[in-house]
């Protein structure tokens, strides 16, 4: 895992205790030796139970305090929206595990 990351790691639990987050994956070249300083963040977040009206306002302060955090473009994928089993398959062989409640 990049060290990004492991740095932030402290940070990134509260992130994600603070925005109702059930877990949080790393996916893609984030958590390989191909990321470099031009690279995204790939995530793969699944939220606990919350009202619908609450939802869309959690996920995208959820991916701007990323983005702050990390200081560039952060994709953040939901586990519900996963739909393409190729895509499914590579987030599946790359993914590593960052928060669970």
């Amino acid at each position: 895992m990049q060290k990004l990351l492991t740095d932030n790691i402290e940070k990134i639990r509260a992130l994600c205790i603070n925005h109702n987050v059930r877990s949080l994956f790393a996916f893609g070249s984030v958590v390989t030796d191909r990321f470099n300083d031009k690279s995204d963040i790939d995530l793969l977040v699944s939220f606990n139970p919350m009202e619908y009206g609450d939802y869309a306002d959690t996920y995208f302060k959820l991916a701007e305090n990323f983005e702050k955090l990390f200081k560039r473009q952060v994709d953040l994928v939901t586990e519900k929206s996963l739909r393409n089993p190729y895509f499914i398959e590579f987030v599946n062989k790359t993914k590593t595990l960052l928060y669970e409640c």
